[in-house]
Protein backbone atom coordinates (compact mmCIF):
# COMPACT_ATOMS: atom_id res chain seq x y z
CA UNK A 1 0.00 0.00 0.00
CA UNK A 2 0.96 3.40 -0.68
CA UNK A 3 0.02 6.45 1.68
CA UNK A 4 0.00 9.68 0.71
CA UNK A 5 -0.89 13.00 2.69
CA UNK A 6 -1.35 16.35 2.50
CA UNK A 7 -1.72 17.61 6.00
CA UNK A 8 -4.09 20.08 7.36
CA UNK A 9 -3.10 23.12 5.09
CA UNK A 10 -6.03 24.97 4.23
CA UNK A 11 -5.05 25.44 0.59
CA UNK A 12 -5.30 22.79 -2.22
CA UNK A 13 -2.68 20.31 -3.14
CA UNK A 14 -4.37 18.85 -6.74
CA UNK A 15 -1.38 18.66 -8.20
CA UNK A 16 -0.07 15.84 -6.25
CA UNK A 17 -3.51 13.70 -5.83
CA UNK A 18 -4.08 14.26 -9.14
CA UNK A 19 -1.10 12.51 -10.42
CA UNK A 20 -1.21 9.87 -7.92
CA UNK A 21 -4.99 9.36 -9.06
CA UNK A 22 -3.54 9.32 -12.77
CA UNK A 23 -0.79 6.39 -12.02
CA UNK A 24 -3.30 4.33 -10.04
CA UNK A 25 -5.74 5.05 -13.51
CA UNK A 26 -3.38 4.15 -15.70
CA UNK A 27 -2.24 1.31 -14.31
CA UNK A 28 1.15 2.36 -13.38
CA UNK A 29 0.87 1.39 -10.39
CA UNK A 30 0.19 -1.84 -8.72
CA UNK A 31 -0.28 -1.04 -4.80
CA UNK A 32 -3.36 0.39 -3.28
CA UNK A 33 -3.28 3.79 -3.46
CA UNK A 34 -4.55 5.60 0.01
CA UNK A 35 -5.05 9.32 0.14
CA UNK A 36 -5.15 11.71 2.99
CA UNK A 37 -6.70 14.83 0.73
CA UNK A 38 -7.15 17.79 3.26
CA UNK A 39 -8.96 20.75 1.64
CA UNK A 40 -7.94 19.98 -1.71
CA UNK A 41 -10.76 20.34 -4.50
CA UNK A 42 -9.97 17.57 -6.63
CA UNK A 43 -11.42 14.09 -5.49
CA UNK A 44 -9.44 10.72 -6.89
CA UNK A 45 -11.48 8.44 -9.10
CA UNK A 46 -9.16 5.48 -8.47
CA UNK A 47 -7.52 5.33 -5.18
CA UNK A 48 -9.63 5.51 -1.45
CA UNK A 49 -9.32 8.48 0.03
CA UNK A 50 -10.37 10.26 3.38
CA UNK A 51 -10.36 14.46 3.88
CA UNK A 52 -8.92 13.52 7.64
CA UNK A 53 -7.53 10.58 9.44
CA UNK A 54 -7.63 10.53 13.16
CA UNK A 55 -3.65 10.57 14.41
CA UNK A 56 -4.90 6.77 15.30
CA UNK A 57 -5.70 6.23 11.67
CA UNK A 58 -2.55 8.13 10.15
CA UNK A 59 -0.12 5.98 12.49
CA UNK A 60 -1.91 2.17 10.85
CA UNK A 61 -1.93 3.94 7.20
CA UNK A 62 1.34 4.77 7.66
CA UNK A 63 2.74 1.41 9.82
CA UNK A 64 0.86 -0.65 7.06
CA UNK A 65 2.39 1.81 3.83
CA UNK A 66 4.93 0.42 2.02
CA UNK A 67 5.64 3.69 0.99
CA UNK A 68 4.74 7.21 2.64
CA UNK A 69 4.28 9.97 0.54
CA UNK A 70 4.20 13.43 2.24
CA UNK A 71 3.90 17.16 2.09
CA UNK A 72 6.86 18.97 3.08
CA UNK A 73 5.53 19.42 6.38
CA UNK A 74 8.11 18.15 9.51
CA UNK A 75 5.44 16.34 11.24
CA UNK A 76 4.05 14.87 7.92
CA UNK A 77 7.04 13.07 6.73
CA UNK A 78 9.05 13.00 10.42
CA UNK A 79 6.20 10.38 11.48
CA UNK A 80 7.36 7.69 9.00
CA UNK A 81 11.09 8.55 10.38
CA UNK A 82 9.93 7.83 13.30
CA UNK A 83 9.21 3.69 12.12
CA UNK A 84 12.49 3.26 9.84
CA UNK A 85 10.42 4.59 6.68
CA UNK A 86 12.19 6.97 4.08
CA UNK A 87 9.42 8.89 2.69
CA UNK A 88 9.21 10.50 -0.48
CA UNK A 89 8.37 14.37 0.51
CA UNK A 90 7.08 16.35 -2.20
CA UNK A 91 7.02 19.83 -0.97
CA UNK A 92 4.21 22.42 -1.48
CA UNK A 93 4.72 25.37 -3.97
CA UNK A 94 3.20 28.81 -3.85
CA UNK A 95 3.42 28.44 -7.90
CA UNK A 96 0.58 26.21 -7.69
CA UNK A 97 -1.09 28.25 -5.00
CA UNK A 98 -0.28 25.52 -2.78
CA UNK A 99 0.73 27.91 0.10
CA UNK A 100 1.91 31.26 0.41
CA UNK A 101 5.76 30.58 0.02
CA UNK A 102 8.26 28.06 -0.60
CA UNK A 103 9.27 27.10 2.97
CA UNK A 104 8.58 23.88 2.09
CA UNK A 105 10.53 23.55 -1.21
CA UNK A 106 13.74 25.41 0.78
CA UNK A 107 13.50 22.79 4.35
CA UNK A 108 12.76 20.11 2.35
CA UNK A 109 15.78 20.07 0.56
CA UNK A 110 18.00 21.07 3.55
CA UNK A 111 16.54 17.95 5.08
CA UNK A 112 17.47 15.68 2.27
CA UNK A 113 20.71 17.56 1.96
CA UNK A 114 22.07 16.91 5.49
CA UNK A 115 19.90 14.47 6.69
CA UNK A 116 19.95 12.55 3.97
CA UNK A 117 16.55 10.71 5.39
CA UNK A 118 13.97 12.02 2.83
CA UNK A 119 13.48 11.85 -1.02
CA UNK A 120 12.51 15.09 -2.04
CA UNK A 121 10.94 15.62 -4.76
CA UNK A 122 10.49 19.17 -6.52
CA UNK A 123 9.60 18.05 -9.93
CA UNK A 124 6.34 15.87 -9.40
CA UNK A 125 7.03 14.62 -13.13
CA UNK A 126 10.15 12.21 -10.94
CA UNK A 127 7.53 10.92 -9.03
CA UNK A 128 6.47 7.66 -10.87
CA UNK A 129 10.34 6.59 -11.10
CA UNK A 130 10.99 7.06 -7.40
CA UNK A 131 7.90 5.09 -6.57
CA UNK A 132 8.86 2.31 -8.99
CA UNK A 133 12.26 1.92 -8.20
CA UNK A 134 11.95 2.83 -3.88
CA UNK A 135 13.46 -0.36 -2.89
CA UNK A 136 16.72 0.43 -5.02
CA UNK A 137 16.84 3.89 -3.34
CA UNK A 138 16.33 3.49 -0.26
CA UNK A 139 18.81 0.66 -0.07
CA UNK A 140 21.80 2.99 1.72
CA UNK A 141 19.40 5.40 2.92
CA UNK A 142 20.03 6.34 6.81
CA UNK A 143 16.14 5.39 8.23
CA UNK A 144 17.19 6.60 11.83
CA UNK A 145 14.87 9.98 12.79
CA UNK A 146 18.00 11.27 14.77
CA UNK A 147 16.82 13.67 17.49
CA UNK A 148 19.29 15.92 20.16
CA UNK A 149 16.73 15.19 22.39
CA UNK A 150 18.48 12.37 24.71
CA UNK A 151 21.33 14.42 24.54
CA UNK A 152 19.95 17.24 25.15
CA UNK A 153 18.21 15.69 28.18
CA UNK A 154 21.75 14.17 29.22
CA UNK A 155 23.21 17.63 29.21
CA UNK A 156 20.50 19.20 31.14
CA UNK A 157 20.53 16.41 33.64
CA UNK A 158 24.32 16.80 34.44
CA UNK A 159 23.69 20.72 34.88
CA UNK A 160 21.36 20.03 37.75
CA UNK A 161 22.73 17.70 39.32
CA UNK A 162 25.97 20.12 39.20
CA UNK A 163 23.64 23.08 40.42
CA UNK A 164 22.03 20.88 43.75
Amino acid sequence: MIFVTVGTHEQQFNRLIKYMDNLKGNYKIDDEIVIQIGFCTYTPKYCRWSRLFSYDEMLKNIKEARIVITHGGPASFIMPLQYGKIPIVVPRQKQYGEHVNNHQVDFCCEVEKRKKNIIGVLNINQLEGLILNYEDIIQNMNNKNDSNNFLFCNKLEKIIEELL
